[in-house]
């Protein structure tokens, strides 16, 4: 199906691309939820959808939750999926870690229990989640004591992130051989009221540059997040569409892997956004641009009904 850019999808269009498509991919903050509640129609969206043969699969950079939280969240707020629907940044780390790396060695791990949990899931065993407060003086801190096990270095969302932290990484990563992984780069995390905290992208930028060494990422945009669906699905990139908010990671997940994509704007980015990037003409931008937007994707609903 040729369309041009960004064109908003209404009328007979939305069933007849909801029929070329096999898998349906949501992001989930903005998208189908705000905080603890569902936007109004989202359910009923995703449950139609899977009762109309589509397989469908949530998509997260967060990676402060472990997969059966997002599967009971999801299923208090009406949603029929199981634990398996469920792509999150902690679980695709310890996937990527354990099928693609093949790692044979512990992790040093900052981040959270939830990623520890996904981790132990694959058995990939990981130094201790919490705190790690300055001990000795300055001379001393090259020397910290290491587990010579360590053969990666994990970064995630850590609300204990700290000094101490970046230095024990950073004694690692002298080491050429020992892998340092990201789980996502978003610098800030939106709030309601148009307030934000900052995200994982500060921590993994912090030891990024103390260890002078680029991290292997595993969130939007980078296909590896859409790699760990695919493969255990045996999806087909023609045949799915990306439903998110967000132009610089779900939009550019989908140029980055193929995919159809659909904005909705009960999120972050706005039409105006994604007409800005395409009328500049640069290439780069281009992937950030939708094929498709709705206001809301319980648009959708007319289509499913039918």
């Amino acid at each position: 199906m040729t369309v041009s850019k960004c064109t908003r999808l209404s009328g007979p269009l939305i069933k007849k691309m909801l029929d070329s498509m096999d898998n349906v991919l949501f992001d989930c903050d903005g998208v189908i939820w705000r905080g603890d509640q569902a936007i109004p129609g989202t359910p009923d969206i995703i449950n139609l959808l899977k009762k109309n043969g589509k397989k469908v699969f949530f998509v997260t950079n967060n990676n402060t939750k472990a997969r059966k939280m997002y599967a009971d969240k999801l299923a208090l707020n009406g949603f029929n999926v199981t634990e398996d629907d469920v792509f999150g940044t902690a679980y695709c780390s310890a996937m990527y870690l354990k099928k693609v790396s093949k790692l044979h060695g512990k992790v040093y791990l900052i981040g959270s229990n939830a990623m520890r949990q996904e981790l132990e899931k694959v058995e990939i065993q990981q130094t201790v989640v919490g705190p790690d407060p300055i001990s000795g003086v300055q001379m001393d801190w090259a020397n910290v004591p290491l587990d010579p096990e360590v053969k990666a270095v994990v970064v995630g969302f850590d609300e204990h992130f700290s000094y101490m932290k970046l230095n024990r990484a950073l004694q690692y990563l002298n080491n050429p051989d020992c892998l340092l992984v990201g789980t996502n780069t978003d610098t800030r995390l939106p709030l309601e009221e148009g307030k934000a905290v900052p995200g994982n992208g500060c921590n993994l930028k912090a030891v990024e540059t103390a260890a002078q060494r680029q991290a292997q990422t595993v969130s939007k945009p980078n296909h590896i997040m859409y790699d760990c669906v695919a493969s255990q699905f045996g999806l087909d990139s023609r045949h799915c569409l990306m439903v998110g908010d967000r132009l610089d990671t779900d939009f550019l997940l989908g140029s980055n892997c193929g995919l159809k994509t659909l904005l909705t704007l009960t999120g972050v980015s706005t039409v105006a956004d994604a007409e800005g990037h395409q009328e500049s003409g640069c290439p780069e931008r281009l992937g950030l641009v939708p094929d498709y937007y709705v206001e809301r994707i319980s648009e959708l609903l007319p289509a499913l009904q039918g």
